[in-house]
């Protein structure tokens, strides 16, 4: 992941789980000018600067994707972004349709324009597998947010700024993961919830995810989508 060295980078949501461990990865084995961390969340924030013992080359930003203003400020002078940012729970989604809409759909779009008018040079949006074929609010409206990162590239006309999209399945561990769910009910003796016997999930590694990000950025082309193979 070469394309670090000396850059300047903005994570969305870069203070949950994924973004805690891409930019972890990042100040460990490469020298970025600056990491910018961008989320609503002041406690996990400052959860990070602990976590990280106040490394100078992070940067705090409170805001929320649904305010294009506070983002196109924060995307100043900034090379890469990695939009992680997202309401994930679905049945949370079920009950607040409205909001997952103004979050991974208007705030995906808010991305595009603020990326567009700082210049940004390449901008990467993280999917799931629950935007293949969604029979969910929420899946949909990450399916619409691959749909204006994919365009993105065509809507930038002769800018320089180039848009992509990674998907990938459920990452093992992670928050609200039903994982650690599982294993709770697991000590408690009880029995496990599988509603469906032909369910299917796509595990990923933490570590898997953050290499297959990293990695794409340096290659990617605008407009394209990957989406690799996991196992079941």
């Amino acid at each position: 992941m070469s394309v670090f060295e000396n850059s300047r980078i903005l994570v969305t949501g870069g203070a949950g789980f994924f973004g805690r461990a891409f930019i972890g990865r990042v100040l460990s084995e490469h020298n970025p000018e600056r990491v910018v961390v961008f989320s609503r969340d002041e406690l996990k924030q400052y959860d990070m600067r602990a976590q990280f013992s106040d490394d100078p080359r992070l940067r705090f930003f409170i805001g929320d994707i649904r305010d294009r203003h506070r983002l196109t400020r924060a995307c100043r002078g900034i090379d890469y972004v990695i939009h992680a940012a997202a309401l994930k729970q679905v049945d949370t989604a079920e009950y607040n349709p409205f909001e997952f809409v103004a979050t991974n759909i208007t705030g995906s779009q808010n991305v595009v324009e603020a990326t567009l008018d700082a210049d940004v040079r390449k901008v990467v949006a993280l999917s799931t597998d629950k935007a293949s074929s969604p029979i969910n609010l929420s899946g949909a409206t990450k399916l619409v947010a691959a749909k204006v990162f994919q365009s993105a590239s065509h809507y930038a006309g002769t800018q320089d700024t180039r848009f992509s999209v990674v998907r990938y399945g459920n990452v093992l561990g992670s928050s609200g993961s039903v994982v650690p769910f599982f294993k709770q009910l697991a000590r408690g003796g009880k029995d496990l919830p599988i509603t469906d016997p032909n369910m299917t999930r796509f595990w990923i590694t933490l570590d898997q995810a953050v290499d297959f990000v990293g990695s794409w950025l340096e290659m990617m082309r605008g407009g394209k989508f990957l989406c690799q193979k996991f196992p079941a």
